[in-house]
């Protein structure tokens, strides 16, 4: 492969790359994306997956020492992201940030945190038998400036292979915390943009007409829609798919994986006056809303998947 290092490739070429790993893996994993786009061309909404802008995608980590938030935005900070606003989810024990891209061609990233000092002893010490194998900042050792550097420890484990007892234990208080024990970093979630499809298609109400029609199953927790305050983020979105998961000692089980959110994000009161092709991401209710996020996580919890 390529070499990299010494100014082969520029910044963005990079963030390409590690964009495209992230991408391929989890669509190799998660087949409903690789559905819908398919449903997609075959209605002429579009001519090819790379034609849906990609609204965010979202990693989910664990509050402990050298791991967590602090950790993983470096990687992202360096390729020119922004962080914004925190968003706290007290019934999930959780926080978030949002990162803003360096140009809008990039998805917006959201990385969740577990507060694990919140859980029960059993839990957190549970937990800290994988974290703790993790003795300093692992991406204070990469090299970032090497996408493939990058793009490997992305996809690498972090930890042992958790034992399906102690995943089931943490299943029970924290369905987070049992998804980040056995996924780590995995690529939790990516989001299509409905706003930019055709006509018939390009809000939240009738994209999920469409996705029904196709037979995906849709996050019911707290509505099929979830609506921000002020009415302008829309969000809805697949559940997880049972996926084949090996714990230590090769027991294996399905578990749930990654799915996929949609987002309709309405044009700002401000530039209501704009013409339909001068509206650009700028002109949109951009961020995030916590009422909104906090059932999209439930995308990944059993009483979703199964039912």
């Amino acid at each position: 492969m390529k070499h990299f290092k010494g100014g082969f490739m520029s910044k963005r070429e990079k963030l390409d790359f590690i964009m495209n790993g992230l991408m391929g893996r989890y669509k190799d994993r998660v087949n409903d994306v690789n559905k819908i786009l398919k449903a997609c061309i075959n209605k002429g909404l579009i001519e090819k997956g790379e034609d849906i802008e990609n609204d965010h995608i979202a990693f989910r980590t664990m509050g402990v020492n050298h791991l967590g938030i602090k950790s993983f935005e470096k990687i992202f900070l360096h390729y020119g992201y922004t962080r914004k606003e925190h968003l706290f989810f007290e019934g999930k024990k959780l926080d978030a940030y949002w990162y803003s891209p360096p140009e809008s061609r990039y998805p917006r990233i959201f990385v969740s945190e577990l507060r694990v000092g919140d859980l029960s002893s059993k839990a957190q010490q549970i937990i800290a038998k994988y974290t703790d194998q993790v003795k300093a900042d692992p991406v204070d050792f990469l090299d970032l400036d090497d996408p493939i550097a990058i793009d490997h420890f992305l996809h690498s484990p972090l930890w042992s292979l958790p034992s399906l007892e102690d995943y089931d234990i943490l299943n029970e208080e924290s369905e987070y915390a049992a998804w980040v024990i056995y996924n780590r970093y995995y690529l939790n979630h990516y989001t299509i943009s409905v706003h930019n499809l055709p006509q018939g298609y390009n809000t939240i109400v009738d994209f999920n007409e469409f996705l029904e029609s196709i037979s995906i199953k849709l996050n019911r927790a707290g509505g099929l829609i979830k609506t921000s305050g002020d009415g302008l983020l829309l969000q809805s979105s697949s559940v997880a798919q049972l996926v084949d998961a090996e714990f230590a000692g090769g027991v294996k089980r399905k578990i749930p994986g990654s799915y996929v959110e949609f987002a309709e994000r309405k044009v700002l009161p401000q530039f209501g006056h704009l013409d339909k092709e001068d509206i650009r991401r700028i002109h949109r209710r951009d961020g995030f809303e916590t009422a909104n996020a906090d059932k999209i996580f439930e995308s990944t919890y059993l009483d979703q998947v199964l039912n």
